[in-house]
């Protein structure tokens, strides 16, 4: 079992930055590859950023590629979102998930999802 707890949301203007993290309980940590989503009103939930157990694999979105960071500190149990430059367009709930060993972009493929934390982009 993975527990999962989001925290660093809140409300930005437009070309502000952000940092998210993602803390999980439970041992084995490593042993997940960590994920990114976002859900906007009225959106479906899509894909942000995942990286790999040890962070030798980090795939995004083509949307936030070069202003979102995904990274991850094993010892520390924690995954990060560093998001720079943000748009109105990224206002949306966020959520970290965690999938046993391989990277996925599809949400359907993690087996635990933490409470999601809001974050809002003001223009």
């Amino acid at each position: 079992q993975v527990q999962l707890v989001e925290s660093g949301g809140g409300l930005v203007q437009a070309g502000g930055s952000l940092r998210l993290a993602c803390a999980a309980s439970g041992r084995s940590f490593s042993s997940y590859a960590m994920g990114w989503f976002r859900q906007a009103p009225g959106k479906e939930r899509e894909f942000v950023a995942v990286i790999s157990t040890l962070g030798g694999r980090i795939l995004y979105t083509d949307y936030v590629k070069g202003r979102f960071t995904i990274s991850r500190d094993n010892a520390k149990n924690t995954v990060y979102l560093q998001m720079n430059s943000l748009k109105p367009e990224d206002t949306a709930v966020y959520y970290c998930a965690a999938r046993a060993l391989t990277i996925s972009t599809r949400g359907d493929e993690y087996h635990y999802w933490g409470q999601g934390t809001q974050v809002t982009v003001s223009s």
